[in-house]
C-alpha cells in the first residue's frame, strides 16, 4: 500500500525489544566487610564487623546464634574427651550469659529446697534464705564475667593475642554448665554424695576450661605463660568448694538427749 500509510508484514521478522539505561554505570558492587576468622580455633563467621563500639549492632554478632548450636556446645562441655569451641559460628556470648544466669536461679532453688527437706527430717523450723540468692549472683557473675575479663587482660598484657574477650567469656560460660545438674542432685541430703557430686563437677568443668585456654597460653613465646594454668586450677577449684559449702551444707540434725 502505497501513500502516507504503510502496512506492517506480518511476516517480517519481529526485532527484541532493546532497553538502554539513561542512569549511568552502576556502582562498583560493594565488597562485604571481613569476616571474623581465627586460624588457631578453626571457626570463620560472615557476621560483619561493627566499628562503632557504643552501637548495638557492634555487641548483636555475639547473640546472634542458632539454638541447636548452643545446646550442642553446652553438652559438649560436660563431655571432657573432646570437649572445645569449634564450629564455624565461633564464641559467642548468648550460651554463657543464660550459663550463668541459670545457674544462679539452680543453686538457690536448689538450696532452698536442701534446707526445706533437712528441717523436715530434722523437725526443726526453716526460713528461705534470700542472702544466698545475692550471694549466688555475684559469686556467678563474677567468676563468669569479671575473672575471664582478667584473664584476658593479663593475656594480652603478656603478649599473647589470639585471644578475644569474648572467647575468654564464652569459655568461662559454657565451662560452668556442668554446675546446674549438679546443683540440682545436691538436693538429696546425702553429704558424701554431695561432695562426690562436687568433686566430679569442678574436674570436669576444669577440664573443659583447660582444654580450651591451654592452646591460647601455648602461642605466648615466653613458656612461663603456661603456668597460668596453675592459677586457673587453684581459683576454680576454690569456687568449688565455695559452692558446696555456701549453698550445700544442709544437714539432717538429730535431736540430742
Amino acid at each position: 500500500m502505497s501513500g502516507k500509510y504503510q502496512t506492517l508484514d506480518v511476516n517480517e521478522e519481529a526485532q527484541p525489544l532493546e532497553f538502554k539505561s539513561f542512569l549511568g554505570q552502576p556502582d562498583a558492587a560493594v565488597e562485604p566487610a571481613p569476616a571474623a576468622t581465627s586460624s588457631r580455633r578453626g571457626y570463620t563467621t560472615d557476621r560483619p564487623v561493627s566499628t562503632s563500639f557504643w552501637q548495638v549492632e557492634h555487641y548483636q554478632k555475639w547473640f546472634d546464634v542458632d539454638t541447636n548450636t548452643v545446646l550442642m556446645r553446652c553438652l559438649m562441655s560436660m563431655y571432657p574427651i573432646d570437649s572445645h569451641l569449634t564450629g564455624p559460628e565461633g564464641p559467642d556470648l548468648y550460651g554463657p550469659f543464660w550459663t550463668l544466669t541459670t545457674l544462679i536461679l539452680a543453686l538457690f532453688v536448689s538450696s532452698s529446697l536442701a534446707s526445706s527437706i533437712a528441717s523436715y527430717l530434722s523437725s526443726e523450723p526453716t526460713d528461705y534464705n534470700w542472702t544466698l540468692l545475692s550471694v549466688a549472683v555475684g559469686l556467678i557473675y563474677i567468676y563468669g564475667l569479671a575473672v575471664p575479663t582478667g584473664i584476658w587482660a593479663v593475656l594480652q598484657w603478656s603478649g599473647v593475642q589470639e585471644c578475644s574477650v569474648v572467647e575468654c567469656l564464652s569459655i568461662w560460660g559454657y565451662g560452668m554448665t556442668v554446675w546446674i545438674p549438679t546443683a540440682l542432685l545436691c538436693i538429696i541430703p546425702v553429704p558424701l554424695l554431695r561432695w562426690g557430686l562436687t568433686l566430679l563437677a569442678a574436674l570436669i568443668s576444669l577440664a573443659f576450661i583447660i582444654r580450651n585456654i591451654y592452646p591460647i597460653l601455648a602461642t605466648a613465646e615466653s613458656k612461663s605463660v603456661r603456668l597460668f594454668v596453675i592459677v586457673f586450677i587453684v581459683l576454680h577449684l576454690g569456687v568449688a568448694l565455695s559452692l558446696k559449702i555456701v549453698f550445700f551444707s544442709y544437714y539432717v540434725a538429730k535431736p540430742i538427749g
